[in-house]
């Protein structure tokens, strides 16, 4: 199978420096691609050809080997939220004979539609079905056997799906305690060295490895340092989640290598002025039978997903429209 460089065939810059662009581990060749006005989220394969979702359209877009970026499908529901985020088609998948797609709530500038807020099956002729829209910000989802089991981050749980849209809370993620003291970088004098608080769990991205639910949780406003976590729950709820990984800046989304790491992809650290820090965001490669924790690629501006194409490429998105491709050497 051809690499997927090979299907690359725009505007590719090559990162040079920590300081101008994302810098790679010394073992990774790095390639950004750039799409002027895209805002890339949703990353998955497709046989021999990449699909990529666009929050600035609403839509969904194919590489094939001719280098070529086609959309397909509908135009989905998109724009800022309440936050003044992109929302739109978050994720997209190739299930069975159908693409399946995690679309996100309302925007705030526009009136509610069948297709907010809700997971959508779209077969090869580009007609829809929507599964359920009974979600309020499905952010993420995996395919499984019986369907599908997708994180709520507005709600903050993980809901299972029947294929035929009957639908349970699998988890509702409590609120995570901060460490006393954290907030006094924002106002020393409003919060108290010796003051509690909490913030929303806000689950962003899910995997399932070796019949568990991995999901990454980013935590609430204002968006703590090192305050993000990655749980894992069993496939049939009714357990405490499990501690795999904590000390995280916003984690964002979370895959598997073959080898069987978990990568994570950190969307940044926030400052109260300017928001989420340009360049802080990572890819990392978390070995929790070694206990080790390495950094694939720094220097990321607002990275939302992370795809293993093979055992040697990976590919990050992210909402400044660019792909960044990564072979290991």
């Amino acid at each position: 199978m051809r690499p997927l460089l090979a299907l690359i065939a725009c505007i590719v810059l090559l990162a040079r420096s920590a300081g101008a662009e994302p810098l790679a581990a010394a073992d990774y060749r790095l390639e950004t691609v750039h799409v002027p006005g895209a805002a890339f989220a949703g990353l998955a394969r497709d046989g021999g050809s990449l699909l990529v979702t666009d929050l600035a359209g609403g839509r969904l877009y194919r590489r094939d080997e001719d280098g070529r970026l086609a959309a397909f499908g509908p135009v989905f529901p998109h724009g800022p939220d309440v936050i003044g985020d992109p929302t739109g088609p978050y994720r997209v998948a190739r299930v069975g004979g159908e693409f399946v797609v995690a679309q996100g709530w309302t925007p705030i500038d526009a009136k509610e539609t069948p297709l907010d807020h809700s997971l959508v099956a779209i077969d090869d002729a580009g007609k829809t079905r929507v599964i359920s829209n009974d979600f309020w910000n499905p952010f993420d989802f995996v395919a499984a056997d019986q369907g599908f089991y997708v994180v709520d981050a507005a709600r903050n749980s993980v809901e299972r799906v029947e294929r035929d849209g009957r639908k349970e809370t699998l988890i509702s993620f409590r609120r995570l305690p901060q460490k006393e003291g954290a907030l006094q970088s924002l106002s020393p004098t409003e919060f108290q060295a010796n003051s509690g608080y909490e913030v929303d769990a806000v689950p962003t991205g899910i995997a399932l490895h070796k019949g568990r639910l991995y999901v990454v949780l980013f935590g609430g406003f204002p968006f703590l340092a090192e305050a993000g976590k990655v749980v894992s729950i069993s496939t049939v709820g009714a357990s405490e989640p499990q501690l795999e990984a904590d000390r995280l800046n916003a984690p964002v989304a979370i895959v598997f290598t073959d080898d069987g790491a978990m990568l994570v992809l950190e969307h940044g650290t926030y400052e109260q002025k300017q928001g989420f820090a340009k360049g802080s965001g990572r890819l990392l490669r978390i070995e929790a039978a070694a206990k080790s924790r390495a950094t694939i690629v720094s220097g990321l501006t607002r990275p939302v997903s992370v795809l293993v194409w093979d055992d040697r490429q990976l590919v990050v998105s992210d909402l400044a429209g660019n792909l960044h491709l990564l072979r290991r050497e």
